[in-house]
């Protein structure tokens, strides 16, 4: 077998961004030195724009080790890649939430079925400026009031008396995203419900940038940009009424970290099951990683290396045996 391409060259989350735009395939020019296999074929990602890294992750992975296999992988967002999905123009979806009825029913009527898979945690953090020296955290009733719909929040004191009387300049993901759609229910109480006068991105990249730049700024996004970013941004700490709590492998994985932690997806298309490259490439998602020394499967040892976080064990069998009960089904 081929050495695991990830681990022998120490692929980041931000090495792995910037295939974006060009396919992961149309970088792959490092994966001629992988195996052949024998399969061959070409499957199409799009979706989440958060969820990218960890997919590229694995596409490569599987590449390094079928090197016969194109997997161009893309990140319109989850809502703007699910009207691709939904339409058959792909083959499979990242989703960084679970797909709405309105998705459901545009699949319904283009005849797509897929499988939905649990595939990797995340939490969705809360960032100000590292020269922000009054707020360490906020709480939830906090947030809520800066970000909801109507909202009158303009300056920092306008959340605390005793904090600066300046502008909070707003920065987070538009409405194609799905950490858009999460944070808006968990803070805001329903999809959507965000006030329109904060400055909006498709690229988290952007609001990193963003809030980098504005002493009183505030934005939110994957927490695996902020540990990208940690000298431009300060981590803030949530408090759901048990404390303030920021985002960590430990607090995420023992959901400690709330509202704001959360599964995110990949949806498969059932009628693509009947490939045989198809099929290899949804049980790699959870062959062990024979380079991990605490027998983790790809999915997981790819979302900690791009900065995510694995979904527990009994997760990787209920999702493994969902994908053989339906792989047996189509054939």
């Amino acid at each position: 077998m081929a050495e695991s391409a990830w681990h022998e060259r120490g692929v980041t989350r931000r090495a792995l961004l910037s295939t974006v735009g060009v396919g992961l395939a149309g970088s792959a020019g490092c994966l001629a030195r992988g195996e052949d296999s024998g399969l061959e074929g070409e499957i199409n990602i799009d979706g989440s724009n958060t969820v990218l890294p960890h997919s590229a992750a694995v596409a490569e992975e599987f590449q390094w080790q079928n090197n016969r296999v194109q997997i161009p992988v893309q990140g319109s967002g989850t809502g703007a890649g699910f009207q691709r999905f939904c339409t058959g123009e792909t083959d499979i979806q990242n989703a960084s939430r679970e797909i709405l009825p309105e998705e459901e029913e545009l699949a319904a009527e283009n005849g797509i079925e897929y499988l939905e898979i649990e595939a990797l945690l995340d939490g969705i953090a809360v960032w100000a400026n590292p020269e922000n020296d009054w707020c360490d955290c906020l709480t939830v009733e906090e947030l809520n009031a800066i970000w909801e719909s109507g909202s009158t929040v303009e300056t920092w004191s306008d959340v605390r008396d005793e904090w600066p009387d300046e502008e909070i300049a707003l920065y987070g993901r538009d409405s194609a995203s799905g950490t858009f759609d999460y944070f808006t229910e968990a803070i805001n109480g329903e999809y959507g419900n965000i006030r329109t006068d904060y400055s909006e991105s498709a690229d988290t990249n952007v609001i990193v940038r963003g809030v980098r730049g504005n002493q009183y700024a505030l934005g939110f996004g994957g927490a695996g940009y902020y540990y990208e970013n940690e000298d431009d941004l300060k981590l803030l700490g949530v408090d759901d009424g048990e404390g303030c709590v920021r985002p960590t492998t430990e607090s995420i994985e023992d959901e400690s970290y709330t509202p704001l932690s959360r599964p995110m997806y990949v949806y498969l298309r059932r009628d693509q099951l009947t490939r045989e490259e198809f099929r290899a490439f949804a049980r790699f998602y959870f062959e062990e990683d024979e380079t991990d020394d605490e027998g983790l499967t790809y999915t997981q040892t790819a979302a900690r290396s791009v900065g995510f976080y694995a979904i527990p064990e009994e997760t990787v069998e209920e999702s493994s045996r969902e994908l053989e009960d339906t792989i047996e089904e189509v054939q």
